[in-house]
């Protein structure tokens, strides 16, 4: 019986697509761009669309991503982590930066279609007065608790939806916010700052 030809012993495994897409990326290859935005393009307009309700808004949050990732490509190291979770990443900063947008828009007109007759009256001093102690005490936290604080206070995000826009856990958003009030109740209690109830903004974070 012939015996069967041997053959040839096979060669160890090709190096996977996406280090490959992720380092042409980093390394300026124009054609890395278009090939992670049609590889990648859908994963971050769905995150877009699970949080923001107008597509436009989505869409543009998507451009903004790539247009982010491709200017700070040098900033991404594939050591790291993947392409696609640094992508995400950043589609989630421009998610916030979109909601922060439209909250302060939606702000404004309200503002202004409840505001009476124009009357030759400076701001209420008090307000002012507790805004900028709000700005200054959230100033002295610890980065992650005042982002929290901040999200909660000035663009009035529930908990979920805060765990949405960052990618951090509803847990960890809690403790967050948690810890953050519990500092600054010991500092206006200690410093005596703004004196009377707190802004209501703060009592809203949930």
């Amino acid at each position: 019986m012939a015996s069967r030809p041997v053959t040839a012993a096979r060669q160890g495994p090709e190096p996977p697509v996406e280090d490959d897409l992720a380092t042409r990326f980093r390394d300026g290859d124009e054609a890395a761009l278009r090939e992670a935005y049609d590889r990648y393009g859908r994963a971050v307009l769905h995150l877009a669309t699970t949080t923001l309700v107008n597509r436009s808004d989505a869409e543009d949050v998507t451009q903004a991503t790539f247009v982010a990732a491709w200017l700070g490509r040098e900033t991404f190291d594939p050591a790291k982590g993947s392409l696609i979770g640094w992508l995400l990443g950043i589609g989630r900063r421009k998610v916030v930066d979109r909601i922060r947008a439209a909250a302060r828009e939606t702000r404004v007109v309200e503002t202004v279609k409840q505001l009476p007759e124009p009357v030759d009256t400076g701001p209420d001093p008090d307000t002012v007065v507790d805004r900028l102690v709000v700005a200054d005490e959230l100033a002295r936290l610890p980065d992650e608790q005042r982002r929290m604080l901040e999200l909660a206070f000035y663009d009035d995000l529930t908990h979920q939806q805060i765990s949405t826009v960052t990618g951090v856990p509803l847990g960890t958003v809690k403790s967050h916010i948690r810890r953050g009030m519990q500092s600054l109740k010991r500092r206006w209690e200690v410093d005596g700052a703004a004196p009377g109830p707190r802004p209501a903004g703060l009592s809203g974070a949930r």
